[in-house]
């Protein structure tokens, strides 16, 4: 698939980097750029090469400000309701991958915009970031995960807070709120995600996958379900060639060299 509204490009220690790119619209969603989101998605989910991907915006304004006004306007409901369904699977599939993932929050995080953030793995936003899911001022409600992924990540009574306002928090906030997990300034926004990221590739890659599952498993499913599943995957990691590295070189005080198997 050939993209127009988004760049996807591998670049060192196979990170990859996902940029919306359509600075004019303040990298607006609408249903080609979500198709587009999902294709980079699937692609990074299939390549080898890829380890860990970064979804940001294009320019310094803007993440994702949120949908296409201009299309979401002329939505009948049953075309709202697909559409919104449309920008879930996108987003659940963005959640569901099983690399790390970190959203490098440039910008304004608005709706669609911060729906998208919350389905990565981990948030960094740039001093000057905005946060917010103002669908209410809309006449509607967000429909890309925004009533069910905020609660899980800050609570019910500040996501209602929120949701039922529809203002905008600062980077600030949405950090002390656990929102976000660092606020670093934007001219060193990528180069921190980066550095992140390698720190946490330097880690076990199947032993990584699994931990995600894992809590997801946990929070979705209930606690008992949750220890059955890690119990089930901590038994799969000790059958791996990186275990018995991991394990051999923690006693012969060396750095571990994984290799993914």
């Amino acid at each position: 698939m050939s993209y127009s509204n988004i760049r996807f490009e591998v670049g060192d220690a196979g990170i990859a980097q996902l940029t919306v790119n359509r600075p004019e619209k303040l990298n607006a969603l609408n249903s080609e750029t979500v198709a587009e989101l999902r294709d980079a998605v699937s692609r990074a989910a299939g390549d080898a090469e890829v380890r860990a991907l970064i979804v940001t915006g294009e320019g310094q304004k803007a993440f994702v400000a949120g949908a296409d006004i201009n299309q979401l306007a002329l939505l009948t409901p049953i075309e709202a309701q697909a559409y919104a369904e449309r920008g879930q699977r996108a987003f659940r599939e963005m959640e569901m991958l099983a690399k790390p993932t970190l959203a490098a929050i440039n910008g304004y995080a608005l709706g669609g915009g911060l729906e998208l953030a919350m389905s990565c793995a981990v948030r960094v936003a740039s001093e000057t970031a905005r946060l917010g899911q103002p669908e209410v001022k809309l006449g509607v409600l967000p429909g890309y995960g925004g009533t069910q992924r905020l609660p899980r990540l800050v609570g019910r009574g500040r996501a209602l807070e929120m949701l039922l306002t529809g203002e905008p928090i600062t980077a600030a906030e949405a950090h002390r709120i656990g929102l976000v997990n660092h606020v670093v300034p934007l001219a060193e926004l990528l180069e921190f995600s980066r550095q992140w990221l390698c720190k946490v590739l330097a880690n076990a890659p199947l032993a990584l996958g699994l931990t995600m599952q894992a809590v997801d498993v946990g929070l979705e499913a209930g606690l008992e379900q949750g220890l059955r599943f890690e119990a089930a995957a901590f038994g799969l990691t000790t059958a791996t060639e990186d275990k018995r590295e991991g394990t051999r070189a923690f006693l012969e005080k060396r750095t571990a060299a994984f290799a993914g198997k």
